[in-house]
């Protein structure tokens, strides 16, 4: 029997087409829905078409034993009253944009500033009311034999300040390796900033289960993008070499993460852009990996995207308790968020987030999980 906070896994068969099940009513009465995209080792994902949110994500560990790694709520009503965007896809533009304001085509655009990060108002995730607060429409299928669900939007010209009409298409899918893919596309009938997202909080040991400060991490990025007190890059594509920023061989989160260092300071620990290898690619390459020693669990992140932003859960405060029923603390979950980089559509040496009418957005991420022996 399924029930709203769990999973039941079933290791002798797989449901090629997801099935759904309620997950709440939003507060102009309508429902939002869960859908559970399953292999057949157990391996298992739930999406809600509110928000697009990954509410919950089964890996096995070393032993075969799944546990939910994903941090978040166990019905859509949570994510309706606070969250620091668990699971959600996020857009239309990702991360922080200076002053809520940027210059497209010689016209100047004012967006929502959500955000005061060093009491410095900036634009956050796309604004008040962004991607990650919408129902969207939701179509189950079977891609490669496998279980994926679509979901589209459509976001007008001039919401949350934004020009032109954006249509998005998502698509999370299941590989064949354990992983899931996410494939991000989106058409515009006038030029607009466009970078997607998705902002899951990962903790291989299981959500609620404390901090990530011992999961160790590789990244394969030499620089990153310092930030300044408002927490908006300078603009500097800085080297990682002896800094606790030097991820390219792997490192405990936690084994630098209190050293003195102004940009760790200024973050309150990692929240950082990172610029990756050989990116943008055509098709998603290895960005990331991290490991946790006692359940053996990896994950490992490959993209088409030119940066990851690397959080440790900084502004996790108590206040939230969680699927397991445990408060979730400061550390007790990172994110490895791909994007193009943050504030680009003000920085012109950096990679341009600019969808003109004509073109296609597209990107590409997969998180891969497999276990250490």
């Amino acid at each position: 029997m399924r029930t709203l906070g769990l999973i039941a896994p079933r290791l002798h068969a797989a449901d090629p087409l997801p099935t759904a099940r309620p997950f709440g009513k939003l507060p102009d009465g309508r429902t939002a829905q869960l859908y559970t995209l399953r292999a057949a080792d157990g391996f298992a994902v739930e999406i809600s078409d509110y928000g697009g949110i990954i509410v919950r994500l089964l890996a096995p560990d070393r032993a075969g034993q799944l546990a939910d790694v994903t941090l978040g709520y166990g019905d859509v009503a949570g994510y309706v009253r606070s969250s620091p965007y668990f699971g959600a896809i996020v857009g239309r533009v990702g991360n922080r944009i200076a002053g809520g304001t940027f210059t497209l085509d010689g016209q100047t655009y004012t967006l929502a500033t959500n955000n005061t990060p060093g009491g410095i108002p900036c634009h956050l995730h796309g604004g008040v009311a962004g991607f990650d607060k919408k129902l969207w429409a939701a179509e189950p299928l079977v891609r490669e034999g496998r279980a994926a669900l679509r979901l589209t939007l459509t976001s007008p010209a001039g919401e949350e300040g934004y020009p032109g009409t954006l249509r998005v298409e998502v698509i999370y899918s299941l590989t064949a390796d354990r992983g899931l893919r996410i494939d991000y596309s989106a058409t515009t009938d006038a030029p607009t900033p466009v970078s997607l997202t998705n902002h899951a909080y990962f903790n291989l040991r299981g959500e609620g289960s404390g901090d990530i400060l011992g999961h160790e991490l590789t990244l394969h990025a030499a620089r990153y993008t310092p930030v300044n007190a408002g927490l908006i890059p300078t603009g500097e594509l800085a080297s990682v070499a002896g800094t606790p920023f030097d991820f390219i061989q792997p490192h405990a989160i936690g084994a630098r993460i209190g050293q003195k260092h102004e940009q760790l300071e200024r973050g309150i620990g990692y929240d950082h852009n990172f610029v990756l290898a050989d990116a943008p690619r055509r098709e998603p390459v290895l960005a990331a990996r991290v490991s946790e020693p006692t359940t053996g669990r990896v994950m490992e992140v490959l993209t088409t995207e030119p940066g990851v932003q690397f959080y440790t859960g900084n502004f996790l405060d108590g206040t939230i308790t969680g699927k397991a029923g445990k408060a979730y603390a400061k550390r007790d979950g990172f994110c490895l968020e791909t994007q193009h980089f943050p504030d680009s559509v003000n920085q012109p040496t950096f990679p341009n987030t600019i969808l003109r009418p004509g073109q296609t957005y597209r990107s590409a991420t997969v998180y891969r999980f497999s276990a250490l022996r």
